[in-house]
């Protein structure tokens, strides 16, 4: 008897289920007889395991992306290190330009002082390009994170693209609010003299750490090695004594940045340089013909529906894009609201895993070394939690 091919296609499909039911062997066939051998098929051993290090891939940039492009809407890429032994996020943080709670709202089931040895470690390197012009410095509070944008030139002449600088920054905690606004930079100084307002005087007094009128530079100063001036009256863009408070609500207002960022950031802005401080936890951007949609933690004070906002700026991006909006799978942007990892997801494909997404980013190696420092890092960030350092 010849099978016929409905009989044929019932066969494989029997082979299937059976493969993916984990059989340990497959029959042979006979199609003169019917007939079935027992005669096991030998097992195929899996592919071994790759190590780790074989795994490795190149660590992406993370402070400057140059050749942007107008349509350009997200820049980086997520990454992943694994923690050493005596690793903390205050070090991890630091050494791939992400602020503390940044990297701790990416992990939320991590000890941030206590990581452990070879845990993964999601790093949010990876940012939705804020829907506002283009131009100066670009601060959103609820990401805690600082763009430069520069127009970008070859040969001395003007082209269409630009070049983007992007940090962590710290900002005023609750009650001194860091203002929203446009500004413009109108001085900068090095060396910094602080001197502290009546109403931060009046405050340390309470305290019971009474404060000077006049903070000369030095390892006491908050401001750090450089400061920039703002339109707006008393406040700065500024490096800090005490680094492991950026990327933290910590401040009097003032916008704090890694000392080796505010360095940098201090040649390169020209005075007049606008700047323009808003407040989005929700950005959407598109990459590669795909939608991302990264939250963030709002502002405490913030009472916006953040389920509504994410409404909102997905419908503005088909806006931008020039697209009919589609359908959303509402559970999903439900549960990216709902986390606020600050990390960006590809709203689109279907049956996105967030988890698997996350854990399949791209691993990279862990250059960090333990320094004797980092005891004094955690008692600053400790510190910083309880009772907001004062500048």
């Amino acid at each position: 008897m010849v099978p016929t091919p409905a009989i044929l296609r019932s066969i494989a499909s029997a082979l299937s289920v059976a493969a993916l039911g984990g059989c340990s062997y497959v029959p042979s066939l006979d199609f003169s007889g019917w007939g079935r051998s027992e005669e096991p098929v030998a097992e195929v051993a899996p592919p071994p395991e790759r190590p780790i290090e074989a795994r490795l891939e190149t660590r992406l940039e993370t402070r400057r992306f140059d050749g942007v492009t107008g349509d350009q809407e997200v820049l980086g890429d997520v990454q992943v290190v694994r923690a050493r032994e005596d690793n903390t996020f205050v070090q991890i943080a630091r050494e791939f330009n992400v602020g503390y709670d940044e990297l701790r709202l990416a992990n939320p089931d991590i000890d941030v002082w206590l990581p452990g040895e070879a845990t993964p470690v999601v790093l949010p390197t990876m940012s939705v390009v804020p829907a506002v012009p283009r131009e100066g410095i670009v601060l959103n509070l609820p990401s805690m994170r600082l763009m430069y944008f520069r127009p970008e030139t070859v040969e001395g002449e003007a082209v269409d693209t630009l070049s983007v600088t992007t940090h962590p920054i710290g900002i005023g905690r609750q009650g001194w609010a860091t203002p929203t606004g446009r500004a413009e930079v109108t001085q900068k100084a090095r060396d910094p003299v602080w001197y502290p307002p009546a109403s931060v005087r009046a405050e340390h007094a309470e305290l019971g750490d009474p404060l000077p009128s006049i903070v000369e530079a030095g390892p006491d100063n908050p401001l750090g090695h450089f400061a920039i001036g703002l339109s707006m009256p008393g406040y700065l863009i500024h490096g800090t004594n005490k680094p492991a408070g950026v990327g933290m609500r910590v401040s009097h207002g003032c916008i704090r940045l890694y000392p080796e960022d505010i360095e940098a950031l201090f040649e390169e802005v020209p005075s007049g340089l606008p700047v323009n401080i808003i407040d989005e936890p929700v950005l959407a951007g598109w990459r590669d013909g795909e939608l991302y949609l990264e939250v963030h933690a709002p502002l405490a004070e913030d009472e916006r529906n953040m389920q509504a906002q994410a409404f909102r700026v997905i419908d503005a991006a088909f806006q931008r894009a020039e697209l009919d909006p589609e359908p959303l799978n509402k559970e999903l942007v439900a549960r990216i609201v709902s986390e606020q990892r600050g990390i960006p997801y590809p709203i689109y494909r279907p049956e996105l895993d967030i988890d698997a997404y996350v854990a399949d980013a791209r691993l990279i190696e862990n250059p960090i070394e333990p320094t004797e420092l980092e005891a004094t890092a955690q008692a600053d960030v400790s510190a910083d939690e309880e009772h907001a350092e004062l500048n």
